[in-house]
């Protein structure tokens, strides 16, 4: 969304967790693995920068949109309606189809009007730097990795994370 946050649509994240068992071992394969999801969607919505767009209902049956209904989607640049199955693996999808049926029984009407935006890839960093008990990088003094480097998925958790870590160097040096 805009920075102003005042589209008449709200916007929100649908996510799933991915384990490294689902991209390798490599330090840079959760790179490789995000990167590659996000080549598919820029391919599958046409190489021109357009957001890939699925209709919540569609998505749930796995079938391609053909218009908007109530929601429309705020993306500046563009959509594009593709398959959600074409972007992500299916384990990914699968997931996500079962959150969002369970969603419109407490949400009445959210799968006839919803619209997927994807994909929303970096809800925290494909890399984390390893941190001791003192809240310090592992091997190097002074350096506090808090936040979406490993150790929180938003907003909220990495202000939490860094009052945490703000809370150890004031420990640190009141001694």
């Amino acid at each position: 969304s805009e920075f102003k946050r005042n589209k008449i649509n709200s916007n929100s994240a649908v996510i799933c967790q991915v384990g490294k068992e689902d991209f390798g071992n490599n330090p840079l394969d959760g790179i490789n693995y995000l990167r590659n999801i996000e080549k598919k969607a820029f391919d599958a919505a046409g190489k021109n920068y357009y957001a890939p767009v699925q209709n919540v209902e569609d998505f749930i049956f796995n079938k391609k949109s053909r218009n908007f209904k109530k929601v429309k989607p705020s993306y500046c640049i563009g959509t594009s309606f593709c398959l959600m199955d074409d972007i992500f693996p299916s384990y990914i999808t699968d997931s996500i189809r079962l959150s969002l049926l369970d969603m419109d029984k407490r949400l009445k009407g959210f799968a006839q009007s919803g619209v997927l935006t994807a994909p929303e890839t970096r809800t925290s960093s494909p890399v984390r730097i390893l941190r001791g008990d003192d809240m310090t990088a592992l091997g190097i003094n002074n350096l506090y990795p808090v936040g979406e480097v490993g150790y929180a998925g938003g907003i909220m958790s990495s202000a939490i994370d860094g009052i945490k870590a703000a809370q150890k160097i004031k420990e640190k040096y009141l001694k």
